[in-house]
């Protein structure tokens, strides 16, 4: 399909932070663009600003006769009324991951993998190109600080792309340079194993040119059996993490994000000391660790996306670096119930770094109700660990507790679904 010959798109699910971006690059072509959401956002917002009309319910009579492709998330199913409705007018359907595919066949693609980090890694990455003019074009799950936007539309053939690893999406990917932040159990919805999962990423290993690269820690026992005799350059990020930098991103994690993108900036050749510099002044994401501002009583709010048990040691490891001595208190929204389920032991073992817990209930997001797990059994697992935990029902009452803190306390927000609302709800105007 040629792209450049498309006049009205329709998405469905516009509001995903990385299929948004894509609905951005079309309006930024003059593309007609309109979509379908459960629900508004900052994202969808920014759409709707743009020139986009988007609609808050899914329905047949959103798609019409003359639009010439839609785009859906993984997230829906072939059930989804307006996916049904573009097949009845034969209109071209495409997946997010497959539009990226497309984009990324014809660039020099920086792919940045991974169960954690990735996000933060290719912001990080990104930021270097643009300071040293190499010009990208970038789509990344989050919205950059820096730019205050999920995509920045370059005008050189490089191309650094964020790719999930979620129902193999990645592998419509065509990457010259891949970075393999780390592997673990995650979206076991999908995945049957560890095994599994290690294969998705043998499978995007292989697509590596042989005058390509892998970034990854090379020692890592899970990512062995991945970059085994491959025949492109295989590059440790690991010895990186020893060069001396004052980065504003707190934890162990993200030393370990700036130095796998610091191995790809060498392996471009960009000079090492401007490198530093854009990781020196590099500002962050949306929602990974993001300071949202204070309650009436004082007490310091901070949003992060953390959603899986190691992304939220790292996320409250990182709060307690910055505010040792004050008290600290996470509110936590489960995604999913099979990752709830699955992961519950790893779950109640990760709030070791904060004084009280509060758990919302959990937030299905693609999947059907499951009533064999709920978030006050992790309210109870968290309770065997000496944890003093307690169960929300509602945002009103999760603003409610959260405004009884004071200044002698940081709250932190976790969570991948809507659980950012409550910290614009409760933050000080």
């Amino acid at each position: 399909m040629d792209l450049n010959k498309i006049r009205k798109v329709h998405f469905v699910g516009i509001g995903g932070i990385g299929i948004s971006a894509i609905a951005r690059l079309m309006q930024t072509k003059g593309v007609a663009v309109s979509g379908s959401d459960k629900s508004g956002s900052p994202v969808t917002e920014a759409l709707i600003s743009a020139g986009a009309k988007i609609f808050y319910e899914h329905k047949a009579r959103n798609v019409t006769r003359d639009m010439g492709l839609v785009v859906y998330t993984i997230a829906v199913d072939n059930k989804n009324p307006e996916i049904k409705q573009a097949k009845k007018y034969k209109i071209p359907i495409f997946s997010y991951p497959q539009m990226l595919g497309m984009i990324s066949k014809n660039m020099f693609t920086i792919a940045i993998s991974g169960t954690h980090g990735k996000t933060t890694t290719t912001a990080m990455l990104s930021k270097i190109l643009i300071d040293s003019k190499l010009d990208p074009t970038v789509i990344v799950g989050s919205i950059l600080k820096d730019v205050n936007s999920n995509l920045i539309v370059g005008k050189s053939n490089y191309f650094v792309v964020e790719a999930c690893e979620y129902k193999r999406s990645f592998l419509n990917l065509f990457p010259k340079i891949l970075v393999i932040t780390n592997v673990d159990l995650d979206h076991l919805d999908y995945y049957k194993d560890m095994r599994d999962i290690q294969s998705g990423f043998r499978e995007l290993a292989l697509r590596i040119p042989k005058n390509g690269a892998i970034i990854c820690n090379k020692n890592d026992v899970r990512l062995k059996p991945i970059i085994k005799n491959l025949k492109c350059k295989i590059i440790d990020y690991i010895p990186y993490t020893n060069i001396k930098i004052s980065l504003k991103a707190l934890g162990n994690h993200n030393i370990q994000n700036s130095a796998a993108s610091m191995s790809v900036a060498d392996f471009l050749k960009i000079n090492k000391e401007n490198t530093v510099k854009s990781l020196e002044k590099f500002n962050g994401t949306w929602r990974r660790f993001d300071f949202k501002g204070k309650t009436k009583l004082g007490a310091k709010i901070y949003d992060d996306y953390a959603h899986h048990p190691k992304e939220i040691v790292a996320t409250l490891s990182g709060t307690k670096e910055k505010y040792p001595k004050l008290k600290r208190v996470a509110f936590f929204q489960p995604h999913l119930y099979s990752r709830t389920k699955l992961l519950l032991n790893e779950f109640a073992n990760s709030f070791v770094d904060v004084d009280e817990v509060y758990i919302l209930p959990i937030y299905a997001s693609r999947e059907k109700f499951d009533r064999s797990i709920n978030s006050q059994t992790l309210v109870k697992k968290i309770k065997e660990k000496g944890k003093n935990t307690f169960f929300v029902k509602t945002f009103d009452d999760a603003i409610k507790c959260m405004n009884k803190f004071d200044q002698n306390t940081v709250v932190i927000n976790i969570g991948a679904g809507d659980i950012y609302k409550l910290s614009e709800l409760v933050v000080l105007r």
